[in-house]
């Protein structure tokens, strides 16, 4: 089997996560005696292919330094920015700082999406180092039938058209692109006052091709209290095993 690239990690950490309703960021919210963000971490601090991860958080941040993962000597702590994209667009030049190459992978996985299968993770290393492609994403296929809202005056909620669901994916991360490529388009698109929802979204805008790389649908993101109750259950299950 080919062997796994080396890699950065980056792990934005500077929301509050307010959809959580919590008293302090989702990310810090402890399950089964560790943060979200120390689950999270835990899914790749162990490869040996890991070089290093920055984890960002905000400059009003309280709780990052009460953390036994602020000291793990592969983790790197940088300031995030007014945004994700600015989160990630300095997280990359405190890598650059720390001795990372353009050519260098990087992957850039949310803070609070916890339940990453190590499978996918080896999927995503190996399928995009080896493709031609600017960079991969995990993803998975649409299950529903989905529809879009119709734009309209009043708040009513109606259906303005079903789309072909044969064709949508569900973004996921990790996403992995070259550390020069993906900090360039990322300042491309800042400049430009695009909306970037996702690191993906700045290679696209370049007009570069991305690897849709298929994962398990049980990569979620912590959003909603439901979601932090289905990772509970998760890590229940896989004690019991």
């Amino acid at each position: 089997m080919t062997a796994l690239p080396n890699f950065w990690l980056i792990i934005p950490a500077a929301g509050v996560g307010t959809r959580m309703g919590a008293s302090l960021p989702k990310q810090y919210l402890t399950v089964a005696t560790q943060t979200i963000l120390e689950h999270t971490a835990d899914c790749f601090l162990t490869l040996p292919n890991l070089l290093g991860a920055v984890i960002a958080t905000s400059a009003q941040d309280s709780y990052w330094p009460t953390l036994a993962l602020a000291q793990h000597p592969k983790v790197i702590h940088s300031l995030g920015g007014k945004e994700r994209a600015d989160t990630v667009f300095l997280a990359l030049k405190t890598l650059q700082n720390h001795g990372a190459l353009a050519d260098d992978w990087v992957l850039v996985h949310d803070a609070a999406r916890p339940n990453l299968a190590a499978d996918d993770l080896h999927t995503l290393l190996r399928e995009v180092s080896q493709s031609n492609a600017a960079g991969g994403i995990l993803a998975y296929r649409a299950k529903d039938t989905l529809k879009r809202q119709q734009i309209n005056s009043d708040t009513v909620a109606s259906i303005e058209q079903t789309l072909d669901r044969s064709i949508i994916w569900h973004a996921l991360t990790p996403q992995m692109f070259r550390l020069g490529t993906l900090l360039d388009c990322l300042e491309r698109a800042l400049q430009q006052g695009l909306t970037i929802t996702d690191e993906s979204s700045a290679i696209e805008a370049a007009g570069l091709s991305v690897r849709l790389i298929e994962g398990r649908s049980d990569n979620y993101k912590i959003t909603y209290p439901e979601d932090l109750a289905i990772f509970q259950q998760h890590l229940k299950l896989r004690f019991d095993c």
